[in-house]
């Protein structure tokens, strides 16, 4: 080969590099904000995490505050609340992901298997409605529905001769209505997924299905949920990486800094905001969202090793 020549195969790589460009322009262009803002605030972000290690000093810098090693963590173990707080918002995050993952796909069934339009417009747009009511509403309805004294339900119980429980002074209530709550607000939004997948799934399977004689259910179980598998794990991952980072907005509305309710609903992210409302000191803020980094980080690289084990081509990477 001649001095200066390239290979065949760089120049043949490079001139497909230039047509796919060429080609494929007005995508990249139109992908380059959602690049933009993930560097500017997942990648550049990420530097201040040295000031989980760091006293941080207004009038010295991020770089110039004096290291301080791990006690920023301290404020999370010596309380001894370190284990119930992560075991709560692991928990309530499981029940989340497990329970909204069964109604999810389950919504998104009825409404595939819905033949009258309207109705399915209505339906669809029933349970999706709750997503865009914002927590600060839905605490004022849970507490009008609720209230021990002026609630609509604690009146019509009342009215019909049974003692009604006081729910905001009985904490065990509250991890079912928790649940309930957080499936009320988003399972409508979460079944337009799996109502995407079921619409990319081949007509011809349930055509061939029928001539086989399958009714409605086996179609279902033999057709729909196994093509949705691949769907499902994948949010299942993905929901993985932020398992251990409750719905502060959530919890802060319908728990507050009720005593009581704290004993069964007190999670991390709401601990960390008490304790950073009574001190300024950043650093133990960034200490928090590092231990709650971590600990997500190796729960779903844990997940996706177990489902490469079941299923390697489910996984995430």
């Amino acid at each position: 080969m001649k001095r200066g020549m390239r290979p065949a195969h760089a120049k043949k790589g490079r001139h497909t590099f230039r047509n796919d460009l060429r080609k494929n322009g007005i995508y990249l262009l139109l992908l380059l904000p959602a690049v933009v803002y993930v560097i500017i605030f997942s990648y550049i972000p990420m530097g201040g995490v040295i000031m989980a290690f760091k006293s941080y000093n207004y009038t010295k810098g991020l770089f110039a505050s004096p290291w301080v090693g791990m006690k920023n963590f301290d404020f999370l173990m010596v309380s001894g609340k370190l284990w119930p707080l992560t075991r709560n918002t692991l928990l309530y995050n499981f029940a989340f992901i497990t329970v909204g993952m069964v109604m999810e796909v389950g919504f998104a069934i009825i409404i595939n298997e819905m033949r009258c339009k309207w109705f399915k417009k209505i339906f669809q747009s029933f349970i999706f409605l709750p997503y865009f009511i914002s927590w600060v509403i839905a605490s004022a309805v849970v507490q009008t529905m609720l209230d021990y004294d002026t609630g609509m339900i604690a009146r019509l119980v009342k009215s019909c001769g049974i003692d009604m429980v006081n729910v905001y002074t009985n904490a065990a209530p509250w991890p079912f209505l928790l649940v309930m709550l957080r499936m009320w607000k988003g399972v409508g939004y979460g079944s337009i997924v799996y109502l995407s997948a079921i619409a990319n799934i081949d007509t011809e399977m349930y055509e061939a299905a029928e001539v086989d004689g399958a009714n409605s259910w086996q179609k279902v179980f033999k057709i729909t949920i196994p093509s949705l598998m691949p769907t499902m794990v994948i949010m299942f991952l993905l929901a993985c990486g932020q398992i251990f980072r409750g719905d502060f907005g959530m919890f802060y509305q319908l728990i507050g800094n009720n005593g009581v309710l704290l004993e069964v609903g007190d999670i991390l992210d709401l601990y960390i905001y008490r304790a950073m409302a009574g001190n300024a000191n950043l650093g133990y803020g960034a200490a928090a969202g590092l231990y709650q980094s971590v600990l997500c980080f190796v729960t779903i690289l844990l997940a996706n090793y177990i489902v490469k084990k079941v299923q390697p081509d489910y996984t995430l990477f």
